[in-house]
């Protein structure tokens, strides 16, 4: 095993991200490592860290896609502790496993990518000498169109998290429930009105967070910093939460939101209020964090924003990331013209007689 656990051994690899890391409280440095000489993964991991700046979760992400490969190879008597003895067959072999499991075709590229870092570090190293192993194409992508409320759905669903009572946790106190209402409002008002990814909400503190600033510091993928201007709903929610938070954080605790326990927020948390907050707004979905911020550009861009300004904004590297959201806004407008403009066939055939 490359990862020096006994199978059968709790892992809770399940956990995935930054998250996992979170709860496992790990750093980078208490990965398991064999005894002895470092594995060669745990090498490539480490180079992650120190020579490219990836983030925990980045780090978290490519260790679990090559903990999977290695579980795949070693049914085929194989192992990435030898990986001379590995082909390109083999990999597609587990790419087709993938496949066959029902995985993405977004989350098998993720792992072969994770798979071609590897290996091309190993090459580097000179441990193996040619790279055709990893010379397969990536599975054809699906062009999904990013998920969004439409703007009355964002706005109910602010307004009655502001309007509605939370229902309250046994054993948690009256003051502690109205202040834990605050922390939902202003984590939906920042991902909503500055389209953070919930990882950069989450990783905030509260002594670096000045709502009356106007902005944000947010630490991006790939450790790029950039400022997320603030809406005036949105410092009005932060400052309400700021107020109580000491009711719930415990003390010396430096995250901005806490959970009930008084600890750093994290994703599984942060996306049941968001859940609970689609509930009493009354919404005939649920919606994830994650689908705030894909509002958070799709609305901007519909109202005429320039897309490289929204490039930034979001923190996107490629301005190609960006443009999936015209494609929510194009078909916004086709809709707004469909029923409304006299020369739309849509409109003609709903006002034949």
């Amino acid at each position: 095993m490359l990862w020096g656990r006994k199978k059968g051994q709790d892992t809770n690899e399940g956990k995935g991200g930054q998250e996992g890391i979170a709860q496992r409280g790990e750093t980078l440095g208490e990965l398991p490592q064999k005894r002895g000489e470092i594995s060669a993964v745990a090498a490539y991991l480490e180079d992650l860290r120190a020579a490219k700046n990836a983030s925990p979760a980045t780090i978290a992400s490519y260790r679990n896609d090559l903990q999977d490969l290695e579980a795949f190879l070693e049914s085929l008597g194989l192992s990435l502790e030898r990986p001379g003895d590995i082909g390109r067959g083999d990999l597609q072999a587990w790419l087709a496993s993938l496949f066959r499991k029902g995985l993405a075709r977004s989350s098998m590229a993720r792992r072969l990518s994770s798979a071609r870092g590897f290996f091309r570090f190993l090459n580097e190293r000179g441990e193996i000498s040619s790279l055709a192993v990893i010379q397969i194409r990536n599975p054809k992508q699906e062009q999904r169109t990013p998920e969004a409320l439409n703007v009355d759905e964002a706005c109910d669903l602010l307004d009655r998290a502001a309007e509605t009572p939370k229902p309250r946790a046994r054993g948690t106190d009256e003051a502690k429930a109205r202040a834990l209402e605050r922390r939902d409002l202003a984590l939906a008002e920042l991902l909503y009105g500055s389209g953070l990814r919930i990882s950069e909400a989450l990783s905030l503190n509260a002594r670096e967070t000045s709502p009356r600033a106007g902005y944000v510091r947010v630490m991006g993928k790939g450790s790029r910093e950039r400022l997320a201007p603030l809406s005036d709903t949105c410092i009005v929610a932060l400052e309400a939460w700021l107020m109580v938070r000491p009711l719930v954080a415990l003390e010396g605790e430096p995250a901005l939101f806490t959970g009930a326990r008084g600890k750093r927020l994290d994703r599984r948390e942060a996306r049941r209020i968001i859940e609970s907050l689609c509930e009493r707004a009354g919404l005939s979905r649920t919606v994830s964090p994650h689908v705030l911020r894909h509002s958070f550009a799709t609305h901007l861009l519909a109202a005429g924003a320039d897309l490289r300004a929204v490039q930034e904004l979001l923190g996107h590297r490629r301005l190609s990331t960006t443009q999936r959201y015209t494609q929510v806004s194009l078909g916004h407008l086709v809709a707004t013209y469909d029923a409304a403009h006299p020369l739309s066939d849509e409109k003609g055939k709903k006002e034949k007689p």
